[in-house]
């Protein structure tokens, strides 16, 4: 049965204006002018191969030791293909979240407003604007025209994300929309398509524990004997709306109101011209279609953010019925798999105050400062680091680590608790403090019962569970400094180094020591600056007068105790 869109009670409380009404928020071409007078938009006019160039170009800030705040947004204005024919569109990667200086232009907030954004957004939801006519709809492609090579989605720049492994183009920078046939909401995720066709792709929605909003929907339309499910795949959406997508909010909750209230004002939506679903009427391109409930088709190989590529399985196959754009439109594309990534990156900005929050408001916990997913190689997932101040209550270490592990059911199978002195990005760091702060004995514990959450398949451990390891990797008494040259001397160092023209520093953090919180006496404050003064003598003299009879070699010496 067709259900109009409009006979929902939810739909039916919407009103309708004129696709003139005032928006008061970027669409992409917007966000891309802003990145470029911030200097954060490369664009790259020559040739450019999408199936074997265009991925791996951008992939080299990412792996290449590029400072997280040098990534830019590439837009790609000549864009070519393994076979050498040419697009009309350009196709732009990182434009969302090269890094978190372009995440939070789209956010239109400062890092440490996205949580409180996120927080009043989710709470107070602002309802859509459905306008009558839409800047994705200036151009409609339907019927004979998506057939045939060069035509549908043959016709657009979609790039091979990991050349060598992957078997198809496929749509990463996704707003997957999708309606629940009971309740009338609609949901958007971010969800991979794989093409097949001009007019066929192979979507892959979440089938993770609990079950992603659009796989409930397909769930329910196959309860009651639909054949097939209205869907509309949006590319290049509005940031305020593609960020919604892949944050993972509450089920049945509609994200186009979320994204309203990050924008703190109604979002234009219009209706798709083919399927029964509200799309962002500032779109770039919308790819309307009906997914077959039925049958599955073969999708993937495709390289996936655990950082293993995903070998074929069977997933959802949609049947394009229309594509609508913009008559200028820009191809957006996700950088993702082996993090970090702009997909990794999008969840971290916006998942880190999340579980601060959660520690801190919900369960009360004292001394936590801050709450790091560790990023490379692991997608955020599987490590989490919280950050306690000196002197926080071995309870609340405690709680603060089962906290963080239960949060999320895929985040947080290992945590570790650390002090402020600690880089929790920095892993050298980490396994310092684990080594030396650390007994295996009695700050460990292995909690069992844990789904092993999104990772590689592996066939013969299919129905297995897997588990949490906490550690409490803290300071339980004061030590000595870390064994590095103070600040001071670092730096006029490095401007030595600068002078004699010596390959560009990229300082590794710690890059200095501190006293600052440890077991450092103003005794042995004064004795460093003689020695860095070039009088050691004088520290000579003192320690001469301090001589005694009778001890052990190595015997503790403090001059504040007798």
């Amino acid at each position: 049965m067709n259900r109009r869109a409009g006979t929902t009670n939810h739909e039916s409380r919407i009103t309708t204006h004129d696709s003139r009404a005032k928006r008061g928020y970027a669409d992409l071409q917007e966000h891309l002018e802003a990145l470029k007078k911030r200097g954060l938009l490369l664009t790259v006019d020559r040739p450019v191969d999408k199936d074997s160039e265009l991925h791996p170009l951008v992939r080299w800030q990412y792996v290449g030791g590029i400072e997280e705040h040098e990534r830019k947004a590439f837009l790609f204005t000549h864009v070519v293909d393994g076979r050498g024919r040419q697009y009309k569109f350009p196709v732009v990667v990182g434009a969302y979240a090269g890094n978190r200086a372009i995440y939070c232009i789209g956010m239109r907030a400062k890092p440490e407003q996205v949580q409180s954004k996120w927080d009043h957004a989710i709470a107070n939801p602002v309802r859509p604007r459905v306008v009558k006519k839409a800047p994705c709809q200036e151009v409609v492609i339907k019927g004979a025209a998506l057939k045939g090579e060069g035509n549908g989605l043959d016709s657009l720049p979609i790039p091979v994300s990991t050349p060598g492994f992957d078997s198809a183009p496929t749509l990463t920078a996704t707003n997957v929309i999708t309606r629940d046939p009971e309740t009338g909401i609609q949901n958007h995720g971010t969800y991979r398509a794989g093409l097949k066709a001009p007019d066929r792709c192979v979507v892959r929605m979440a089938t993770r524990t609990g079950g992603a909003g659009g796989y409930r929907h397909y769930l329910k339309h196959q309860r009651r004997g639909d054949k097939t499910m209205p869907c509309a795949i949006v590319l290049g959406a509005p940031p305020c709306v593609a960020f919604v997508a892949p944050m993972k909010l509450p089920l049945d909750l509609d994200e186009i109101g979320v994204a309203g209230a990050v924008a703190e004002r109604p979002i234009n939506v219009v209706r798709a011209k083919t399927v029964d679903l509200l799309v962002p009427a500032e779109a770039e391109i919308v790819i309307e279609g009906l997914i077959d409930t039925q049958y599955l088709e073969p999708e993937g190989p495709f390289g996936e953010s655990h950082g293993h590529v995903a070998l074929e399985e069977f997933n959802m196959p949609m049947r394009v019925t229309a594509i609508t754009h913009r008559r200028n439109a820009i191809v957006a594309s996700y950088l993702s798999q082996v993090t970090p990534s702009e997909s990794s990156a999008i969840k971290r900005v916006s998942y880190e105050p999340m579980f601060l929050s959660h520690l801190r408001n919900t369960l009360g916990v004292c001394g936590v400062k801050r709450v790091t997913l560790h990023e490379r190689m692991t997608a955020l997932r599987r490590i989490a680091i919280v950050t306690v101040e000196k002197g926080t209550p071995r309870t609340e270490v405690w709680r603060a680590l089962t906290g963080a592990s239960s949060f999320k059911a895929d985040c947080g199978k290992i945590c570790i608790a650390v002090n402020e002195d600690i880089d929790p990005d920095n892993s050298d760091a980490l396994f310092w403090a684990i080594a030396f702060r650390m007994d295996p004995s009695t700050d460990l514990q292995v909690l069992n019962y844990r789904s092993p959450g999104h990772g590689p398949e592996r066939e013969h451990e299919a129905e297995r569970e897997d588990a949490t390891l906490l550690m409490d990797a803290t300071l339980k008494e004061d030590l000595p400094p870390l064994a590095l040259p103070r600040q001071e001397y670092m730096e006029r160092a490095r401007k030595v180094w600068e002078a004699l023209g010596l390959p560009k520093l990229r300082p590794q953090s710690p890059w200095f020591g501190t006293a600052a919180g440890g077991d450092w006496l103003p005794y042995w404050e004064a004795a460093a600056q003689r020695a860095a003064q070039g009088r050691y003598l004088e520290n000579g003299r003192i320690s001469e007068k301090l001589r005694r009879k009778g001890l052990k070699p190595e015997t503790r010496f403090r001059p504040d105790k007798p």
